[in-house]
This record gives C-alpha cells, structure tokens and sequence, in this order.
C-alpha cells in the first residue's frame, strides 16, 4: 500500500519547549554542537495510487486537521 509522509514542525519564530528540552539534555550527556526543534511524523496509507487529487486532499487534511498553521509548517513527502 502507498504511503505519504506528512511532517509538521513549529514555525522559526514559534518557541519549542520540547525542542530546547532535548538540546539541553543532549548536551548534559556530552553531545555538543546539537540544536533540535521537535515536531510531528504522520504517516498515511492510501488505496490505490498517490495521484495528484490524492495528494491534493492529503494536503487539505494537514491544513485542517494535522498541523495548526497558526504556530506550525507541514510538508507532504511521497515515499
């Protein structure tokens, strides 16, 4: 079955608490040089073929549903 990667990540300007976390930690245990931003993988399965109308609603589902474009950016990614 076709797959679709939609990734969701906080916009530049947004804070990402979670993020720092990890960078903060990461250098607590020795791995300098590192700065991490954390967002969201999802991964959709389709019926049939990734056309474009697929893609296209895909798409609509991350704008609406998946991502808060307020504060997060999405891509969509075919594997």
């Amino acid at each position: 079955m076709p797959r679709v990667v939609v990734n969701v990540m906080p916009k530049p300007e947004i804070l990402d608490p979670q993020g720092k976390a990890v960078t903060g930690a990461l250098g607590r245990l020795g791995f300098v040089g590192m700065s991490v931003r954390q967002g969201k993988r999802f991964e959709i399965e389709v019926d049939g073929d990734v056309t474009p109308e697929k893609l296209a609603q895909i798409e609509q589902a991350a704008e609406r549903l998946l991502a808060n474009t307020v504060i997060e950016s999405f891509e969509v990614v075919t594997d």
